[in-house]
Order: structure tokens, then sequence, then C-alpha cells
């Protein structure tokens, strides 16, 4: 049996919603939802940050939610210098934590200098805005075999990242796995773990957490948290 409460498991949670076609209302209620139930950030794209930032730090008498961006997302294609000049303007516009896509072609054919170094550049570029810049690298797992998942969580804490992350959401070959989770959590010590990508209901949520996830990218919390509160957990 989970030791998870609803409260415990919200404050795990990116509230996400990361599809082009959302609109203002829609980001809007996003960030409400992430205040009601107590999610550890809103994840949004990066032309909703300042939106973001100044609906949360409009709340009054509570603990505010996050925001969290994507960078380089969600291909991982950029260039270097581009990833970490769109890292330190938002947060700049008042991102904490950054999400970035790492350069999935480099992991792929082995090239740890350039993933590490590229890793590193983002991170450097947020942190000079924010000290406390919080950055978690997206492996895209499903394109990657076990080794070269292994490579990316070492590139990850070589280049001083909080996170390895398991997927974008949109590769065809699909999101997390609670195999992927537990190897990444057992290679990324000590930086931490995060899911995303079809973690869509409560049991899936609570396994990705009992296989070492950290952190769950969702856009569905809602829902998984209300199933958690009709269950009487």
């Amino acid at each position: 049996m989970s030791t998870h409460t609803p409260a415990s498991l919200a404050a795990c949670i990116d509230h996400t919603l990361l599809k082009p076609e959302a609109a203002a209302a829609q980001i809007d209620r996003l960030c409400d939802e992430a205040v009601q139930f107590g999610f550890a950030s809103v994840c949004v794209n990066p032309v909703w940050v300042r939106r973001c930032a100044a609906r949360l730090g409009a709340q009054q008498g509570r603990k505010s939610p996050v925001v969290c961006t994507v960078v380089g997302f969600p291909l991982g294609a950029s260039e270097p210098s581009i990833k970490a000049a769109e890292a330190a303007l938002a947060v700049e516009q008042g991102a904490i934590e950054v999400d970035m896509v790492v350069n999935l072609a480099a992991v792929l054919v082995g090239d740890r200098a350039a993933a590490a170094r590229e890793i590193a550049g983002v991170v450097d570029a947020a942190r000079r805005v924010r000290e406390d810049a919080l950055i978690k690298v997206i492996l895209e797992t499903r394109a990657l075999t076990d080794e070269q998942i292994i490579l990316g969580c070492r590139c990850a804490a070589e280049g001083q990242a909080d996170f390895v992350k398991t997927s974008t959401g949109f590769h065809p070959n699909g999101g997390a796995t609670v195999e992927h989770v537990a190897l990444m959590r057992k290679h990324a010590a000590p930086i931490r773990v995060k899911a995303s990508g079809g973690i869509r209901d409560l049991p899936t949520a609570l396994a990705m957490l009992d296989a070492g996830a950290d952190r769950l990218g969702m856009s569905a919390g809602v829902a998984v948290i209300q199933a958690m509160q009709n269950a009487g957990c």
C-alpha cells in the first residue's frame, strides 16, 4: 500500500500543459489548479512564463507553486548557445525550474563530452540569473538503450543538473516506464529523477514514485489527486 497522501502526491507533481495550441484561459486555469491542489509547479512553454509568474505571485497567504518551463523543446536539436540563452531568459521572466531536452544525437553516439558541456552551459546560464534555478535534463528514454540512458544520467550529473527526466511526452516511441525510472534512479545519484510522458492514472503515478521518481510531469494531475481523494486515501 502506498504511503502517499493526496497532499504528498500533489507535492511531487509538475502540473503540465505543453500543447502548442494552449490558450491564455487554459494557462490561467492551470495556475489556479496548481494552487488549489498544492502541485510543485506549473510546467508551460516559454511564452507563458511571465503570465504564470504574475498569476502565481499574486496568490495571498498560501505557498505558491513555482513556474517550470522547457528549453530546446521538444527535439533538443537547438544550438547549445540558444538553449543557454533560452534558459537565462526564462529565469529572468520568472521561471524557477527549467526542463531542457538533451542533445539526443550526442547521447545516441556516445559523445559524453558534447552532451555534458551543453548541459553545463544551460545550468550556468540559468544560475547566473538565479542561483537557486533548478535544471532537469530530458533524456527521451524510450529512444535510448539502457547503456545510453546510463550515459545520459552521467552527463546530467557531470553538467551539475538537478534532475534527469524520462521524456518530453512528444516522442513517437512513448513516455516513461517503471523500468527506465528504476534504471535512472540507480545511475543518476546524487541527482533526482522526474518521470513524465503517459502518466495518466493513480496506479501509474504511484508506480513511478515506487520505482524511484522524485517528481512527476503530468497533465492529468487533477484527475489523479481526485481519484486518490475519492478512494479515501
